[in-house]
């Protein structure tokens, strides 16, 4: 048994610094190289020990137990999804996360998605409470540590920090985490280190390698603890077309050993991809793996590290796969169904009403999965890839049976040709989003406007309570049909309804309802508009200023008692309790 390096994940939001971070950190400008600044692809590199001792310098002396791990190996993600990616039945690879936050803009869309990954799969995570340098009077110094510098500070800028760090916090407490400043923090177990930090300048860069060693040396050095001496098991991060290689698999291993010429196993969509490890290229020391020309040959890698692998029949492998090595090639049978049965964990068909659900990668499928079954929707099918026409059409049938699930949503995918023509017949929804819970939430807003409709629609089936006030001076007809102008002060009123006076006395139908001159078919509560009335003689039976109801019947009231009362408005209720107190004058019993 061998201590391997520890896994960092880092994540954030766009923009908020997450491969700056790393430059810094390995003293090169990948980000430089990006197309706009913003990582595109998922990175691995190593960080010795010796290079994380020199970048901390007396600061590291502060840890309180002696240091064996042999380095960090960070990962670079574009996002959450890669994240969830690194997985393992089910599982995260990664030992411990870094998400970097911008502490003058905090929480975004994909911090919070983050925290809901970070969550989901139990990973320790630290946060690095970015672009300090950017608070308004900070001073920098990039000689000094983060302490130090941070009492130099003016009187403003101190509690400019204060004021954001605590923002931060609150912001974990509403996810269920306690939170404090990496030096106030008593018991790791149980507090988040929140590290202010500053990618361009370094400053808190050696304080959050400190914490990062220190945490991994005292909590997790049992976790590191792996068996070299077997076969390699791992994650595919990327898949890509490298020139004079062909299709690449870029890979974390996390356990065993990988050897050039080994048989090696990935998880497949239909069926497990069997190949060989034609050659095995590692990223030179501190150097990330998306830098071209910056590979090196070798004949074997341990865990964990970062590799790229260049063999035959990659086509069909799909990022977040499991991959394993295979020694014995007697066990090579058992190593694929062990494979797929994985595999098929994940990607799921099942209720016959449920929802269909396209996504990107394996990991993102997994996450989708757990929260929508956290939110009890069913699911109909769980897929890799972009929605096509036969996923429109399995939603269409669902649709016949249950509409609420007729529905197919789609995760960082778009639609097929064939599916877009196809759906100009079917009128399938099609939710689509880059945020795993911003998709969920859309899915949960669509279905709340469902039930919010199918109410309203069975609301229209009764009357509902209404008060009217017959404005003076608006009386534009007598009689048949009296027509005049009503202010409605509780209620909506439609046509169709039948008013009573507040003795209960039947008056009369409304005929139409017109509003500026135009005839709709309801008015809200605070609406004034004209109405046509038969049976009522203005002046007889009813006058100017008098207040009218709708007359709601028993039945009509004892359902919307049992079945809707909570879908009245507050206007509504108070007008159903006036028509309720005028009713039982005449019959106490009613409504009982």
């Amino acid at each position: 048994m061998a201590t391997r390096q520890l896994i960092c994940a880092v994540l954030g939001h766009v923009d908020h610094g997450k491969t700056l971070l790393l430059d810094r950190i390995r003293g090169t400008a990948v980000q430089a190289s990006e197309a706009g600044g913003i990582t595109q692809h998922v990175g691995a590199s190593e960080v010795p020990l010796e290079v994380i001792k020199q970048l901390c310098g007396s600061l590291f002396n502060t840890i309180k137990c002696e240091v064996t791990i042999p380095g960090l190996l960070f990962i670079d993600t574009p996002g959450h999804e890669a994240f969830s990616s690194l997985r393992e039945r089910g599982g995260s690879i990664a030992d411990i996360a870094v998400l970097v936050v911008d502490i003058t803009a905090g929480f975004q869309p994909q911090t919070i998605e983050s925290i809901k990954i970070l969550k989901q799969f139990k990973v320790p995570f630290v946060i690095a409470a970015n672009k300090i340098d950017t608070i308004n009077g900070w001073f920098s110094n990039k000689q000094d540590f983060l302490l130090k510098n941070l009492s130099r500070q003016g009187r403003d800028a101190q509690g400019l920090l204060e004021i954001k760090l605590y923002e931060l916090i609150a912001k974990l407490n509403e996810h269920g985490f306690k939170a404090e400043r990496f030096d106030r923090v008593t018991d790791y177990t149980q507090e988040i280190a929140i590290v202010p930090t500053s990618a361009l300048t370094g400053e808190g860069v050696p304080e959050l390698l400190m914490v990062l060693a220190g945490l991994a040396q005292r909590y997790l050095e049992g976790e590191l603890q792996v068996s070299l001496d077997s076969p390699a098991k791992g994650s595919v991060l990327e898949v890509k077309e490298v020139k004079g290689l062909g299709k690449t698999v870029d890979a974390i291993i996390y356990e065993g050993m990988l050897r050039e010429g080994d048989t090696i196993v990935i998880g497949g969509i239909g069926k497990p991809i069997v190949s060989k490890a034609r050659a095995l290229l590692k990223p030179a020391p501190l150097q990330e793996m998306r830098v071209k020309g910056k590979f090196i040959n070798v004949s074997e890698v341990k865990a964990a590290s970062g590799v790229k692998i260049s063999g035959p029949d990659f086509n069909e492998v799909i990022p977040g796969m499991p991959l394993s090595a295979c020694w014995d090639e007697s066990r090579l049978g058992e190593l694929k169904d062990e494979m797929q049965k994985q595999i098929s964990m994940v990607l799921i068909s099942t209720d016959k009403e449920g929802v269909i659900v396209k996504a990107d990668a394996l990991g993102s499928i997994e996450a989708i999965i757990k929260l929508l079954k956290d939110s009890g929707i069913p699911i109909r099918k769980a897929e890799i890839g972009p929605i096509n026409k036969n996923d429109l059409i399995e939603a269409k049938s669902v649709k016949e049976i249950n509409p609420d699930y007729g529905v197919v949503m789609g995760f960082n995918v778009g639609e097929l040709e064939n599916a877009l023509e196809v759906n100009k017949d079917l009128k399938i929804l099609i939710i689509k989003d880059s945020i795993i819970y911003q998709l969920i939430d859309q899915f949960k807003a669509y279905l709340e406007k469902v039930k919010e409709d199918k109410k309203k629609d069975v609301l229209k089936s009764v009357t509902t309570p209404v008060k009217l006030r017959i404005l003076p001076g608006n009386v534009f007809r007598a009689s048949k049909p009296a027509i005049f102008g009503v202010e409605v002060i509780g209620g909506t009123l439609r046509s169709g309804y039948k008013l009573i006076n507040d003795s209960c006395k039947q008056l009369g139908e409304v005929k139409a309802v017109q509003s500026k001159g135009e005839q709709v078919s309801e008015a809200v509560n605070g609406s004034q508009v004209a109405i046509s009335v038969d049976e009522i003689v203005i002046g007889r039976n009813a006058n100017e200023g008098d207040i009218l109801y709708s007359q709601v019947s028993e039945s009509d009231f004892k359902r919307i008692k049992e079945e809707f009362k909570a879908f009245l408005k507050k206007d509504e209720l108070d007008v159903m309790r006036e028509l309720i107190e005028l009713q039982r004058k005449k019959n106490p019993l009613w409504g009982l």
